[in-house]
């Protein structure tokens, strides 16, 4: 049977349509080695010390900010850095308020997407539930919580188990932390779109 040349121009174009989207098409697990990728040259680009949590804890639980290390904690992908333990104590079981100060930077894209720094005495509300290990939380109010709603991304919490929560003072500082936060642990936008995303936070009791 003659197929007729319009009918044939047709289906020409539909499997070069085809072929096109399937070729543009990038697999969960393509992304996810881009975002290893980038994530691996953010390291070496700003010259970060990776160390394990072995060494992690044989220093106390700190990383040397002279020699700008951050740990890497395998059951998360999440790294950190200790700037500052901070001048309180730690979190206690129950509900406790924190003020978090945050910028936060898209390493795929290698811009500064959202920040509370600019304006003095701007703070993310969040409301933390400790029990013994399990950290959980939700944001209350401020930038993170306009742009992506109360859930608070899982690698924010991960520095709640070694800082110190307190109010700022003249001679003390408070809890202040670095973050290299993989698509898993970060926010629906990162999780929708398999981006890492780098962060600078610092936390206080809100009372």
């Amino acid at each position: 049977m003659k197929i007729q040349q319009p009918i044939y121009l047709l289906l020409v174009c539909c499997g070069i349509l085809l072929v096109t989207s399937c070729s543009d098409y990038e697999t969960y697990g393509e992304k996810k080695q881009e975002e290893r990728d980038a994530i691996s040259s953010y390291i070496t680009a700003n010259n970060i010390q990776v160390i394990s949590q072995t060494q992690f804890a044989a220093q106390g639980d700190s990383t040397s900010v002279e020699k700008n290390q951050y740990v890497y904690f395998d059951n998360s992908a999440v790294y950190m850095q200790i700037i500052s333990k901070g001048n309180g104590s730690v979190i206690p079981n129950g509900q406790t308020n924190l003020l978090a100060r945050f910028s936060e930077y898209s390493i795929m894209s290698s811009v500064y997407t959202y920040s509370n720094f600019t304006t003095p005495y701007l703070y993310d509300k969040l409301t933390v539930t400790r029990s013994d290990a399990t950290f959980t939380a939700s944001f209350d109010s401020g930038q993170m919580y306009s742009v992506y709603g109360a859930s608070v991304p899982s690698g924010w919490l991960i520095p709640l188990n070694y800082v110190k929560v307190g109010r700022y003072t003249t001679d003390n500082e408070i809890a202040h932390v670095k973050l290299i936060v993989p698509h898993t642990q970060g926010t629906s936008t990162a999780s929708g779109n398999v981006y890492p995303y780098a962060y600078e936070i610092y936390y206080q009791k809100e009372k």
